[in-house]
């Protein structure tokens, strides 16, 4: 316990998934906690993204650690949403230390069957919502002269390549980029940047119907047994996911002083689906 005590830490799409295990796990190690989600659904995506009530379940299981939580309704696809958060963060809590840009969407398709909207929410979301992350808390966090550290979620697909999801790979490629230049921009102020590169994770952005039909498109009425079965194969390990906690703890190890040394790193937790 108290691997981050006494930092804050900014996380984005933190209603529910990813972003709610790193949003608990910092907060019992010590961290106060700045949740941001959108809270709406988004036209092109193929499955329901999280809500409002997701987001204050979320909140109410933060403060429940007995740290500070603070949550706004924000999208990462709007600077001056954004901008808005961070000056409520910085105004509540006086510095943000730890910034985990998870925000994030995926869907399926031939890369040539896309549709402008597919294409372009998927790089607004994923990879201009991390530019803009970025951009409205960096300046905060060189003015607070402590340091930092800012873990992007991106993919292992950044590392390889697979069908159907073109536009998803181009944005978590893109991320990776992002993230070795602003290493090497932000190590003079102490703020290392890294990535976590994951292969499928038990969230909702896997466990719904597109992703199930598309690993299983000769089956009537396809699940998570048959998604694990199909999945299991593609790594050495046997498994057909990672679990949130698994991201979590690698986030944790990046975000904390026992990484202090660690920038400019894209972190597989895939179960060796690269290999």
């Amino acid at each position: 316990m108290g691997r981050v005590e006494g930092k804050v830490a900014l996380i984005t799409g933190a209603a529910r998934g990813q972003g709610r295990s790193h949003a608990l796990r910092l907060a019992e190690e010590g961290a106060d906690v700045v949740l941001l989600d959108v809270c709406a659904p988004i036209e092109s995506v193929p499955y329901p993204l999280a809500t409002e009530d997701d987001l204050k379940e979320t909140e109410a299981l933060v403060a429940a650690t007995g740290r500070r939580v603070l949550s706004r309704i924000a999208d990462v696809r709007d600077q001056a949403q954004l901008d808005a958060a961070v000056a409520d963060a910085i105004g509540t809590f006086g510095h943000i230390d730890i910034v985990c840009a998870n925000a994030g969407i995926v869907g399926f398709r031939p890369t040539w069957e896309l549709s402008d909207a597919e294409w372009q929410d998927m790089l607004d979301v994923n990879l201009t919502g991390v530019f803009h992350t970025v951009r409205a808390v960096v300046p905060e966090m060189i003015r607070a002269g402590r340091g930092g550290s800012i873990v992007i979620t991106s993919s292992i697909q950044a590392m390889l390549g697979s069908a159907n999801i073109g536009h998803y790979n181009a944005s978590k490629s893109g991320v990776v980029g992002l993230m070795r230049t602003l290493a090497t921009e932000l190590g003079p102020h102490g703020i290392r940047v890294n990535t976590v590169n994951p292969s499928a994770v038990e969230t909702p952005m896997l466990h719904n119907d597109a992703t199930f039909r598309i690993f299983a498109p000769d089956l009537e009425a396809p699940g998570p047994d048959d998604l694990w079965e199909r999945s299991k194969g593609r790594n050495p390990m046997g498994i057909g996911w990672v679990a949130t906690q698994d991201m979590t703890n690698a986030v944790l190890f990046l975000a904390s002083d026992e990484a202090r040394f660690i920038t400019g790193v894209a972190l597989p937790v895939d179960a060796g689906v690269r290999l």
